[in-house]
């Protein structure tokens, strides 16, 4: 499908850059395979202030400046500054994201002409964009991706969240239980359309076992649970580890990966390390630091069972991954979670917050004979073709000006 009438500006500032490789694959994967049809490029400004370089001093990574410009499979990506001062002034994001945009989107809406501004999470780059949109003339879309839970517990970012998603053209939201919420709060139903991520299954294949857990020094007769994420507290690895002496008893060929490294939320691998070794499991629990996404089918492919007890999640693309790759899902009943994980032959719903809910599930999933090929199946079933598909119709449906 080809509609060169549409050119997008991609405006998110959670997205890949030379200093954070990690951050934002999901947008990139989802919008890439976008621009393979339409034309766009990348807008991510990157939160500055003053001082934020005497933080990094006892915070290493913190709010890493990537060049000004790159460019990313061939596509332009510009991370202009804005400022952004710690604490209750967060609260001034959208507006400030805004404005320090502004002169840079001027100077490509001469040069490239862009119809629609696509902007991901409500609050604050869906904000910033609506602002934007209203100044230059351009409709606006929003993704949700999950953080609108989390910032509509705060009333002033609420109330900025709700406005930005009445003044966008179209919503998109990668879960349906995100609609429900935001429509619980006062959104207007008839503007958001559930579109979930998808996978690529040529990516994420089954790789040959005992090749795959020779790379990561795992015995072959191993049982082995395995999380992919970035290392912070969300993700719910140390709900896992705390858990191994436990299993251990019933399970004592047990091994858990770890796969992840830092990211924009935090790094919390000092801290598993310091869990896994008070607990006397630390060889048992095999650390791989962050892993390239050519490379993740082989720690998948090298495991029984994918765990993620999460605290929060809109929907995540690693479950598919994780099914294409074979692997049934353990994971908590939070977010778009169980819209992913719809079947039992899929994997296993636990209560968030319950550990022995979710080592009863992890047991069970150990000792479950899975139908594999019925879970590749339903990642294939789920891939990104299919998802492209409906927001090219979307975008195209919006009059640009």
């Amino acid at each position: 499908m080809k509609d060169r009438s549409t050119k997008l500006l991609v405006f998110s500032s959670l997205f890949p850059s030379t200093v954070q490789p990690g951050a934002g694959l999901f947008i990139r994967e989802r919008m890439f395979r976008v621009g393979k049809h339409i034309p766009l490029l990348v807008v991510s400004p990157v939160p500055w202030f003053p001082f934020q370089g005497l933080i990094r001093y006892f915070k290493p990574g913190y709010r890493l400046q990537p060049a000004k410009f790159e460019e990313q499979q061939g596509v332009e990506v510009y991370h202009p500054r804005f400022l952004a001062v710690p604490g209750l002034f967060r609260r001034l994001d959208g507006l400030s994201m805004a404005l320090c945009s502004l002169f840079l989107l001027l100077r490509l809406k001469r040069s490239f002409r862009f119809t629609v501004i696509d902007s991901h999470f409500a609050w604050p780059d869906g904000y910033a964009a609506t602002l934007l949109g209203r100044w230059l003339g351009i409709p606006v879309t929003i993704t949700m991706r999950g953080t609108e839970v989390p910032h509509s517990k705060d009333l002033v970012k609420r109330a900025k969240l709700l406005q930005a998603l009445d003044r966008a053209a179209r919503v998109f939201a990668v879960a349906d239980s995100l609609k429900r919420h935001v429509v619980s709060l006062g959104a207007v139903a008839e503007n958001i359309q559930v579109v979930g991520n998808g996978v690529d299954t040529e990516r994420f294949a089954p790789q040959d076992r005992q090749t795959a857990r020779q790379r990561f020094d795992l015995p072959d007769d191993a049982q082995v649970l395995v999380t992919v994420g970035g290392l912070v507290e969300r993700k719910g690895f140390h709900r896992v580890i705390e858990l191994i002496p436990a299993l251990l008893e019933e399970f004592p060929r047990l091994y858990y990966l770890v796969v992840g490294g830092a990211c924009a939320e935090g790094d919390w691998r000092e801290c598993l390390e310091a869990q896994a070794n008070d607990l006397g499991v630390r060889e048992r629990v095999l650390f791989t630091g962050a892993v390239a996404p050519d490379e993740l089918s082989w720690p998948l492919s090298a495991a029984d069972i994918f765990v993620l007890p999460t605290s929060n999640e809109g929907w995540a693309n690693v479950f598919l991954e994780a099914m294409a790759c074979g692997l049934p899902v353990v994971t908590s009943d939070v977010g778009g979670n169980p819209e992913v994980v719809c079947h039992d032959e899929l994997g296993t719903i636990v209560p968030f917050g319950h550990p022995e809910a979710l080592q009863q599930a992890i047991a069970q999933a150990l000792n479950n004979n899975w139908q594999r090929e019925k879970i590749i199946a339903y990642a294939k079933d789920n891939s990104w073709e299919h998802r492209v598909e409906h927001l090219l119709t979307a975008f195209a449906e919006i009059e640009g000006p």
